[in-house]
């Protein structure tokens, strides 16, 4: 991730659900919290919170998904989506009851 990237937010513990938009403010650096130099972190802004988050239920059944891979390993911690995919998610975010 680059400083200024567009991510969204994903809640990969109890929710599975994308829940916002944040903006990379300081690229890769050692995680803090983490003995393990391998580990990693960035700081972001938030950008936008999701009225209604996205569940990953919602995103596995839309076939414009199919290749994200966090429909295949829903615990990822950072993944690449393409601005189709992207689109999508927030477009859904903007439709669910």
């Amino acid at each position: 991730m680059l400083c200024g990237d567009t991510v969204l937010f994903y809640h990969s513990q109890k929710e599975l659900a994308v829940v916002g938009v944040m903006q990379v403010a300081r690229e890769a650096y050692p995680d803090p919290t983490s003995a393990d130099p391998k580990w990693l972190t960035c700081d972001f802004i938030p950008v936008k919170t999701f009225a209604q988050p996205v569940p990953l239920d919602k995103i596995k059944t839309d076939v414009r998904l199919m290749s994200l891979a966090l429909i295949h390993q829903p615990r990822l911690a950072v993944m690449s989506v393409t601005n189709e995919q992207f689109q999508v998610i927030v477009g859904k975010s903007e439709k669910l009851p």
